[in-house]
């Protein structure tokens, strides 16, 4: 078994998933902003560090997805961030594509920017203790949407991405996010996701990555979020099963579901029936972002010196979707 195998497979091991806490400070001051807390320095890594040193990180979270800011911070007993985590029992990882800019030739879509000086990065990354990386490309579904430019584009620039990060040592998390905005079916969403990752893969074999040494973070096949075609939670769960079982090659070890817009209990109610009805060897977890996150944030804005309530919350919904990751959730089970 290789080193990288060995981290992606330790990550996921047991209903382990990924906390995505790679917010960028834009982002991140409009959720504190949405619930009437400064967006500063320190109010970022107070809540952050909150949520580090809760008690479900050793038992639920295998990795986390740290910002650049993140990564270089120290916690108020002036550990850094990435020993923190380690301590906890989880792996720090860090976001490192530069966000999505207007893709050249088809302006209405996003091409996802970062190689530039990517491989010097990437070291001193590694340096400050990153076992892992994200990059993430963005696709919208429409009548003419996602065009061949952009799946070809955003596959050629997250198999680059794969292939710098294994060369420095750490596994790579591969996001082709196919967006729910919009009107579209789900097997509209179904065609589309299924046209991106086969794309993905076939450049991530050309440029020589090794698949057993990557996490997929695919998105789960929904209709579109204004589609008047709603389909049930065991449809989403066969269809995102179907999806993958046709377009990821089986040396994969892991796939960690982003949430994409999904409420907290809905994207863990989908993947649970995604592990129930799971008959591959995929090891099927998450990586999110706010369906970890939201209900600990509103509590935290109250007081954000109430460390023992915030982390309560936290802990309960990492342990619902390690459950979910295992097939073993059910709806009694929420608070």
């Amino acid at each position: 078994m290789s080193e990288l195998n060995n981290i992606a497979l330790k990550i996921l091991e047991k209903g382990k998933g990924i906390l995505a806490a790679d917010e960028s400070n834009g982002t991140m001051t409009k959720r504190l902003e949405s619930v009437k807390v400064q967006s500063t320095p320190e109010n970022r890594l107070l809540f952050r560090e909150t949520l580090f040193s809760a008690s479900s990180m050793t038992e639920c979270i295998g990795g986390v997805i740290l910002y650049d800011e993140t990564i270089k911070q120290e916690t108020l007993k002036k550990n850094k961030i990435p020993e923190l985590i380690l301590n906890m029992g989880s792996f720090p990882g860090i976001k490192v594509d530069t966000g999505a800019k207007i893709l050249a030739g088809s302006p209405e879509e996003k091409i996802t920017e970062g190689l530039d000086g990517l491989r010097e990065r990437l070291k001193e990354y590694f340096k400050l203790g990153a076992k892992f990386t994200k990059w993430r490309g963005v696709y919208n579904i429409s009548k003419s949407h996602p065009s061949k430019l952009s799946v070809q584009s955003n596959a050629h620039a997250l198999a680059r991405y794969s292939a710098l990060v294994q060369e420095c040592n750490m596994v790579p998390i591969v996001e082709p996010e196919v967006l729910m905005d919009g009107e579209h079916s789900a097997n509209e969403c179904y065609k589309k996701t299924s046209e991106v990752i086969k794309r993905c893969f076939e450049e991530l074999i050309l440029n020589k990555v090794d698949l057993k040494g990557i996490i997929l973070k695919p998105n789960m096949i929904l209709a579109g979020n204004k589609s008047k075609d709603k389909i049930s939670n065991e449809e989403v769960a066969k269809l995102t099963l179907q999806c993958l079982k046709n377009s990821v090659p089986s040396e994969v070890p892991g796939i960690a579901f982003l949430s994409g817009g999904q409420s907290e209990i809905e994207a863990t109610e989908n993947l649970n029936l995604i592990n129930k009805y799971n008959d591959t060897n995929f090891i099927m977890s998450f990586s999110y972002g706010r369906a970890l996150q939201q209900s600990a944030l509103k509590v935290w804005s109250k007081d954000t010196g109430n460390i023992e309530g915030t982390q309560k919350v936290f802990n309960h919904r990492a342990k619902m979707n390690t459950l979910a990751a295992q097939g073993r959730w059910s709806k009694d089970l929420e608070i």
